[in-house]
């Protein structure tokens, strides 16, 4: 045996095989009302969550379960005082909702703008933005999120306490 393939006859293939499946027609560009929906549902979320944190205060007990980790070990998570930093946040008092978590306001401002980024784009009918970050950013985010936890729970950081 030299190595050939016996099984098919190669006089008989065609040098081109057709395409197996055809190509697929460009999709119909989408309404604008389409293009809305997805962030628009999304904000529409949003808002309904500040709007019912807003009018269920987390000051007084019993509307709200405790922090488990606050609960079991007397340490403040990254997310203790948000409910309270929302509360505010949505009464409009941006002092009170940094001092509850900073942490928390400055995400709702990310949240905030990347909806404005998404809603321009769907109505201008653009790509949905993405957050793309290398490696080392997402790191330092998580870097700062641990310092920001470890500090809040000494005695000089007191003021990130809620």
């Amino acid at each position: 045996m030299t190595g050939e393939n016996h099984w098919v006859d190669a006089s008989r293939t065609p040098d081109v095989l057709p395409p197996a499946v055809p190509p697929a027609s460009p999709a119909p560009p989408r309404s604008r009302a389409r293009r809305l929906a997805v962030p628009a549902s999304y904000l529409a979320g949003a808002v309904a969550a500040f709007a019912y944190v807003g009018t269920v205060d987390p000051n007084e007990p019993g509307h709200y379960p405790v922090c488990p980790l606050l609960r079991l070990t007397g340490i403040l998570c990254p997310g203790c005082g948000g409910l309270r930093s929302a509360h505010a946040f949505a009464h409009g008092d941006l002092v009170t909702a940094f001092g509850a978590n900073a942490l928390a306001v400055t995400g709702y401002f990310v949240f905030a703008g990347f909806m404005t980024l998404w809603l321009v784009r769907a109505f201008r009918g653009g790509p949905v933005p993405r957050i793309v970050l290398p490696r080392p950013y997402w790191w330092a985010l998580g870097a700062l999120a641990l310092v920001f936890v470890v500090v809040r729970n000494l005695s000089f950081g007191s003021m990130l306490a809620p």
